[in-house]
């Protein structure tokens, strides 16, 4: 009876997913398969930070939306892939209950995600030379965006405690700080090097950055 009760939940919140617009029907559909994977694996609470991550997105997403469509850098509905790259590590790391890869991972997506969607209100720099480029440019970094991600990292910490995923608030907010700035700042690397010479695309750096940030969770655990 309980598994039918989370079955339906997940599917109704994949169903509100997609009428709000974060995601297109693919990746709605998806979203509402990984829910219950992690539901039944690891609990609705783990889930419930998935979907913080993807609220948190979706709002700075639309914050100041007319000016950046007048910079032409306004998103249309989030695919699968988006879904894919910065959701299936912090899956992988809930279904076998790794909490500090859950962690470290869904921080430096929400990192990112903040960092890019407030850094480009201010006038970012080329994270490997310094230069001064366009909001948006692949590898820009600057401190608004860097102040943006730190608070939606630390968000995601403090409510990983909150919901009994993380068993200590200092480990938590530790994990997510950390991590979760290495793997933004990787990403914005990432973006600066290879995607920028044409070796990877966004989907590839969001992967690898949210690896590099469950790795580092993962660290943090281990030497504590």
């Amino acid at each position: 009876m309980i598994q039918l009760i989370f079955l339906i939940i997940c599917v109704i919140l994949g169903i509100i997913v997609y009428l709000s617009g974060a995601l297109d029907l693919l990746g709605s559909f998806f979203v509402t398969i990984i829910g219950i994977f992690i539901t039944m694996t690891s609990g609705i609470n783990w889930l419930a930070i998935l979907l913080l991550f993807l609220i948190l997105g979706t709002v700075f997403t639309r914050f100041k939306k007319d000016y950046k469509r007048r910079i032409g850098l306004v998103h249309e509905k989030r695919t699968v892939k988006n879904v894919i790259s910065n959701g299936i590590v912090p899956i992988i790391c809930a279904i076998f209950g790794n909490y500090a890869g859950f962690i470290g991972s869904i921080s430096t997506a929400t990192a990112d995600t903040l960092a890019s969607e407030i850094g480009v209100l201010s006038q970012p720099k080329l994270i490997t030379t310094r230069e001064i480029v366009k909001p948006g440019t692949d590898g820009g970094v600057s401190l608004l965006g860097t102040v943006a991600g730190l608070i939606g990292a630390l968000i995601i910490g403090v409510s990983a405690f909150i919901l009994n995923v993380s068993p200590d608030i200092t480990h938590s907010i530790c994990i997510s700080i950390i991590a979760g700035l290495i793997g933004c700042f990787a990403d914005s690397l990432l973006g600066a090097t290879l995607e920028r010479n044409g070796l990877f695309n966004n989907e590839h750096v969001n992967l690898t950055a949210t690896i590099i940030g469950a790795l580092v969770g993962i660290i943090i655990t281990i030497g504590a």
